[in-house]
């Protein structure tokens, strides 16, 4: 399994539902794999939301750096 397929997991099965949960949905946009950059999109509620750059961080990043140690940094585009 890549490691675009695992971070594509890891949204899927953990962090959109929780997103969700509160109006908001997150995006996919690219894997660089030997960087370890994760590049997201923020959507629905969290795209104009004032705290989106700490759900960034504080849930996006750290699960997927917490399941996935390869993930150095997860940023917005």
């Amino acid at each position: 399994m890549s490691l675009k397929e695992k971070v594509e997991e890891i949204i899927d099965k953990d962090i959109r539902p929780a997103l969700m949960r509160d109006g908001g949905n997150i995006a996919l946009v690219d894997v660089e794999e030997k960087e370890g950059v994760v590049k997201v999109q923020l959507l629905g509620a969290c795209g104009g939301c004032p705290m989106s750059q700490i759900t960034l961080t504080m849930v996006v990043e750290q699960h997927l750096r917490s399941k996935i140690p390869e993930i150095k940094k997860v940023i917005p585009i």
